[in-house]
């Protein structure tokens, strides 16, 4: 009996391995199908492995076969590299700058020259990191396939979009203070497929009528995403003010829903009951929840409800768990409103403040701070938190899961925690 069950763990740890290939995992929402991810660490409780990041950059980890990579970049902007290391060990594979930037642009102390989280596929990954240049790489040798250093986009406090991929196109947004666009590449040779301005007419006046005084009410980090609706394949993208539904094989704009009071959006929307639901951006503390049909501005006709609280999160994104939405939001706020309706269930302060997006897996909801706290509370209608762990380092990079292991980026190094 002990045999059997000795081979039948074998057979179980061997198949659990699942692919984390984008920002926020498989499906782009931060969702995990692990069972077993544990709940608390240390920097040395549960820890397996533990790699140092050279330089600063708060680009996710993503994961393919037996290798993880990130981005990184020296802190003055002038070297932007990327590493790959061993999935099981964390041995480093490939430690390889890709860029060298003569001027680099101004980045914000709270921001890196590495932020953006590259996306992987079979034998290639595409990295970017913004204007300063976009790569693919081989995945075996690092050797760069292509690359484009030709987008003009004045980032005005750094990079944060990260890109996707839809079929044999790779999708980033570029909105600075000057240009504000997407662009489409064809992944296989780095060529542009297609090119779309945003339609947004941003003025040069802030919502109280003032002249703006910088590029901030035109910038965003967000990232676009990918959803179905009605058969029919949506791409969404979050701008500065507004947020858009493309056509993702032409970039056509189908449809837009401004919100003038809001600006440099950051997350990453997410989808379910026939909705799209994303905060708005910084200033005013908003979440939306919109339909995603019809022509043109459908400001006054899509938007099924708003939910405007100081508790609503500017830099991480949410969960979507069933009937509930979940957030934490910059200040250590951890909220959770009914989906449907925008009605608030709970809302409770755990503390610390945060930029990393959060993850769930079995009915566990994890969250991960910037001075290296990380709680973990159970999804669902009552508040629980589960427990609490500490490292020595903060997390700007949002969590990858490996099977039941957590890889985790701190502000120095890269973990694998598991039980």
């Amino acid at each position: 009996m002990i045999r059997i069950g000795f081979f039948a763990a074998l057979i179980l740890a061997a198949t659990l391995h699942a692919d984390w290939p984008q920002f926020r995992g498989p499906t782009g929402d931060g969702h995990s199908a692990s069972k077993m991810l544990p709940t608390e660490w240390s920097d040395t409780k549960n820890v397996k492995w533990k790699t140092p990041i050279h330089g600063k950059g708060w680009s996710s980890p993503v994961i393919l076969g037996n290798q993880i990579w990130v981005t990184t970049a020296t802190e003055d902007g002038r070297n932007l590299s990327v590493l790959c290391v061993d999935l099981k060990d964390g041995k480093v594979i490939h430690d390889k700058k890709i860029f060298e930037v003569e001027k680099p642009q101004f980045c914000h102390k709270f921001n890196s020259y590495a932020s953006s989280t590259p996306v992987i596929e079979a034998g290639r990954i595409y990295v970017t990191f913004g204007s300063p240049g976009t790569a693919c790489l081989d995945t075996k040798t690092g050797n760069v396939i292509w690359e484009r250093r030709d987008f003009v986009c004045n980032h005005f406090r750094g990079a944060g979009s990260s890109p996707i991929i839809h079929g044999d196109l790779l999708i980033m947004n570029y909105d600075g203070s000057d240009n504000q666009f997407m662009v489409a590449l064809n992944k296989k040779t780095g060529v542009t497929v297609w090119r779309k301005e945003r339609s947004m007419d941003y003025k040069d006046t802030k919502p109280d009528g003032k002249i703006e005084a910088d590029g901030d009410w035109r910038k965003a980090y967000a990232t676009p995403h990918i959803a179905t609706f009605g058969g029919k394949q949506l791409l969404i993208s979050q701008a500065a003010k507004c947020i858009y539904g493309f056509n993702p094989l032409t970039g056509e704009e189908l449809w837009r829903i401004e919100e003038r009071g809001q600006h440099s959006a950051g997350t990453r929307p997410v989808i379910g009951h026939g909705m799209i639901y994303f905060p708005t951006g910084f200033s005013q503390g908003q979440l939306f929840a919109i339909k995603p049909d019809g022509k043109g501005d459908v400001t006054a006709s899509n938007v099924i409800w708003k939910y405007k609280r100081s508790s609503v999160p500017e830099k991480p994104s949410l969960l979507l768990v069933g009937e509930d939405l979940h957030m934490i939001d910059d200040g250590g706020v951890a909220t959770c409103i009914e989906a449907k309706t925008g009605n608030e269930i709970w809302s409770e302060r755990i503390g610390g403040n945060y930029s990393a997006s959060p993850i769930y897996a079995n009915g566990h909801i994890y969250t991960f701070s910037e001075e290296g706290k990380a709680t973990v509370i159970k999804s669902g209608r009552k508040f629980e938190k589960v427990a609490e762990s500490t490292m020595p380092d903060g997390f700007m990079a949002s969590p990858a899961v490996d099977g039941n292991a957590l890889i985790l980026r701190t502000k120095s190094a890269l973990y694998r925690i598991e039980q």
